[in-house]
């Protein structure tokens, strides 16, 4: 017999000119893992933002019954009384308090009027215990990685008396040992009673944690999957969201390689506050015309650092090295050096250094090349501007009815469409994509992989940083191993393995070592 903790009934939530939800339904059951599945701008989010109360009751259509109740939250603040806790994807931590402090940040335990630290700090290391947290609870949460982050942000959860904790992609930004540990956990509040639900784009880990899945597609129920039945795969998950089955994950290319195009020669660079310490040591990579090379290596190997520094010195501090384009030493000292020297950088992080989230989709596109657009160098001639990011939007199928949308109301996927129209727009020769789709789904992986395909027929010179080894092998001619800051192992794409690459990727330098010791 069915024992639902939550029903949400032909939920319809419209905006402006779009309607995000049409008719959605969910029923989650009591004491399960639920996962939420779809392809960005499905609209899960949005669904979890009108159950929480971010959306309140009156803003949208149909009904929430949770633990048998019609519940209509005004805010957040009544749904976590009804012991409904999310944790979005961007999480809610200041960075500058204590861990103890962040846990029970307008929840303090006070006495005689004042907080009682020691009672916050005694209580914050038991929640610490119970999530697996080795901690100590006055330590500021700027210190920890995100990983150790999200534990603090359940931690926080467990603090009020929560029955369904919702999580919004929580291992996006995890390497796969933090990803473990906290799956891992979400099985132990399982066991404890808890009913979970998760919305996460990495299908392994839904088919390998989810007791159900419910897929939305285009803000419409599809079906939910039992995941403990025969059909319960990755290729079923896949077939609902994009409504087609994704055989090939990465589409068909003939590579057509030229002549050497970019090269950097023994760089290195120090870390941007404490002196002496390298975190690039003497790498040296190249990249052909019509080339993709892959960058492969564990979170805090140098990956990014060792791209952002190339790029206008955009991370570090004594950089040092010798940058070439087309056999010519060119300059990169400043961002303004490497556009102009025809290199685009997509950063990993688009929301802090990609995007404007408060501009619309044509202000972002020209802001790269605003020269292109001026007149008289002064003034920026706004049809021209309209009808460039027109086209790219076209190109490039970003889902948006007008180039005037903020962009920060788009999907993650659409998001990272509108970065690679804005660095495209500088015509480039030489393009680094920096964990070009973290954090989008299966099909806008797709569309990014044809994108990035496309760039390299055209002849440019394209090199993709990724934590992920599948995606790396699936797209590049070349792949480059890094780990401690040293270049460890280059590999032909006919030659590269998951297991190869991961060799070289935790192979300690000797230089490190004797660092060490």
């Amino acid at each position: 017999m069915s024992d639902a903790i939550l029903e949400m009934r032909n939920i319809i939530k419209n905006f402006p000119g779009v309607k995000v939800l049409k008719d959605v339904t969910l029923s989650v059951e009591r004491g399960e893992i639920h996962a939420i599945c779809g392809e960005n701008g499905a609209g899960k989010s949005t669904l979890m933002k009108v159950l929480s109360g971010v959306y309140p009751h009156g803003s949208f259509d149909g009904e929430i019954i949770f633990d048998g109740e019609p519940q209509r939250f005004a805010a957040i603040k009544d749904s976590e009384r009804a012991g409904i806790v999310i944790i979005h994807q961007e999480l809610a931590l200041v960075p500058y308090l204590s861990i103890a402090e962040n846990i029970f940040l307008g929840n303090e335990t006070t006495k005689r009027g004042l907080i009682d630290w020691n009672e916050a700090n005694s209580r914050a290391m038991e929640l610490l215990r119970r999530v697996g947290l080795n901690e100590n609870p006055t330590t500021p949460v700027g210190q920890l990685g995100v990983g150790k982050q999200q534990l603090v942000e359940i931690a926080k959860a467990l603090t009020k008396d929560v029955k369904l904790l919702i999580l919004d992609e929580p291992t996006a930004a995890l390497n796969d040992t933090d990803s473990e540990h906290l799956l891992g956990l979400l099985r132990d509040l399982r066991e404890q009673g808890i009913t979970c639900i998760i919305i996460s784009h990495k299908l392994g880990e839904i088919v390998d944690i989810a007791d159900s899945t419910t897929i939305i597609r285009d803000g419409e129920t599809i079906e939910t999957i039992d995941m403990h039945g025969p059909d319960a795969t990755q290729s079923r998950i896949i077939r609902g969201m994009v409504g087609r089955s994704l055989d090939n994950r990465f589409p068909d290319r003939t590579p057509n390689i030229g002549e050497e195009i970019f090269r950097i020669d023994n760089w290195s660079v120090s870390h941007p506050t404490q002196a002496g310490r390298k975190v690039v040591n003497n790498a040296t990579i190249s990249v052909r015309a019509g080339e993709i090379v892959g960058i492969a290596g564990l979170m805090g190997a140098g990956r990014t650092e060792f791209m952002m520094s190339v790029f206008g010195r955009s991370y570090g501090r004594d950089a040092s090295g010798r940058v070439t384009l087309h056999g010519k030493e060119i300059s990169t000292r400043t961002v303004k050096d490497a556009i102009k020297n025809k290199i685009a950088y997509v950063s990993e992080d688009r929301k802090q250094y990609g995007l404007n989230l408060i501009s619309d989709i044509k202000t972002n596109v020209s802001s790269s090349a605003l020269g292109k657009i001026a007149t008289a160098s002064i003034f920026v001639n706004s049809n021209e501007e309209i009808k460039i990011a027109e086209q790219f939007r076209k190109d490039l199928n970003i889902k948006s009815p007008t180039v005037a949308q903020v962009v920060g109301n788009l999907s993650g996927g659409n998001q990272q469409k509108v970065v690679l129209s804005k660095w495209l727009y500088t015509d480039p020769e030489v393009l680094i994509l920096d964990e070009p789709t973290r954090g989008i789904d299966v099909g806008a992986k797709y569309e990014i992989y044809e994108i990035i395909n496309a760039l390299a027929a055209a002849g440019k010179a394209v090199i993709v940083v990724s934590s992920e080894l599948p995606e790396l092998l699936g797209l590049s001619d070349r792949v480059y191993s890094l780990a401690y800051g040293h270049i460890t192992g280059e590999l032909p794409i006919a030659e590269a393995t998951q297991e190869k690459l991961m060799e070289l990727m935790t192979i300690e330098p000797i230089s490190s070592k004797e660092a060490a010791a």
